[in-house]
């Protein structure tokens, strides 16, 4: 999956999300506490921290460039990201899950076809099971043709057992030193498949984040997401950003995945505060659009945080072999779970 795709699933669900704002009315909407003027102006006081925190999350890992202690081959980058994964773990598992539950398992949607069926985790679940058939489908086609440029390369080396000169001799050397450095050139592509499939997920909850954020009324609803959220796409943003640090993508499509990231939930709220007027949260068709988009999110986000993040840089020898790291790297990712948890008292 290219960038370009991602940019366009995220204005299609952007799309699906707001066609909520013409369904009918099945609830009353949320009461405004305050004048609109100070809800306003929290926004947009939302939408530059937001920004800016983004902004400085994803470029954070690249600027191991400059500063060698945060290259990725350094202990310091491995308790980052694991601080990064849990805030992803948490995110998924006490943000954006339990949110598409309520969505999903409203009093609004009671008299709903689907009001019995247990969507919400059945959506997680196909969401999860689709991230692991697209990441090794992908891996897949990488192998088959790695495998068959090498099958190229060796062509006639060997024929019926013997070797036919000292050249070809020197290149039979050559091909099995280039499929000795293949194991290099793996974890780079699969960190290109990780870094994609995560920014999908984190921009389809991004966008309905940001878009509850600015269609909602209340200044004491928007006050304390914006610390919540800041911190937020802080953080997801250095896990994306190590992850496309890693993925060695030309810098073009790394600059247009970053700024699609850093602008997916400001874009949201900008959205929000356009329809503020006419969007329900509570009506049928949005709480069914965000509920299935929130558990397809919150599906992607924990795969992609336990087996993508996780599980390889834990299971990594260095790690393995360095105790003290192993032992900072769960203080590491328990801090970035906690405090990520905490937040949804806030948020």
């Amino acid at each position: 999956m290219e960038f370009h795709k991602i940019i366009f699933i995220a204005f299609l669900l952007s799309t699906l999300i707001i066609t909520g704002v013409f369904a009918d009315c099945t609830c009353e909407p949320e009461e405004t506490n305050g004048d609109k003027s100070k809800a306003l102006r929290y926004k947009l006081i939302a939408l530059a921290s937001i920004l800016t925190a983004g902004c400085i999350g994803i470029s954070l890992p690249f600027a191991g460039k400059f500063f060698p202690a945060l290259r990725p081959e350094k202990d310091g980058f491995f308790l980052v990201k694991a601080f990064a994964a849990g805030v992803i773990l948490a995110t998924g598992f006490i943000h954006i899950l339990p949110n598409a539950f309520e969505s999903l398992t409203s009093p609004c949607l009671k008299e709903h076809p689907w009001a019995d069926f247990p969507f919400t985790g059945f959506v997680a679940m196909v969401a999860t099971i689709a991230t692991l058939l697209f990441e090794t489908s992908a891996a897949a086609y990488q192998v088959r043709a790695q495998t068959a440029a090498v099958a190229k390369v060796v062509g006639d080396e060997e024929v019926n057992g013997a070797h036919v000169d000292n050249d070809m001799h020197a290149s039979h050397g050559h091909v099995h030193g280039s499929m000795l450095s293949t194991s290099d050139d793996s974890e780079v592509k699969r960190y290109r498949i990780v870094s994609q499939v995560l920014e999908l997920g984190i921009i389809i909850h991004s966008i309905v984040i940001g878009l509850s954020l600015g269609a909602s009324k209340n200044p004491k609803t928007i006050k304390p997401l914006l610390a919540a959220l800041s911190f937020h796409q802080f953080f997801e943003g250095v896990g994306l950003g190590g992850c496309l640090f890693q993925a060695k993508i030309k810098s073009l499509a790394t600059t247009v995945m970053a700024v699609c990231f850093a602008l997916t939930t400001p874009s949201g709220i900008v959205m929000g505060i356009l329809v503020s007027n006419t969007y329900n949260e509570n009506s049928a068709t949005a709480l069914i659009v965000e509920g299935i988009l929130m558990a397809a999110a919150a599906g992607i986000l924990i795969y992609m945080a336990l087996v993508d993040l996780l599980s390889p840089d834990f299971k990594n020898h260095k790690m393995q072999n360095n105790k003290i790291l192993l032992f900072g790297s769960y203080i590491s990712l328990l801090l970035g779970a906690g405090l990520m948890s905490m937040l949804a008292k806030w948020a």
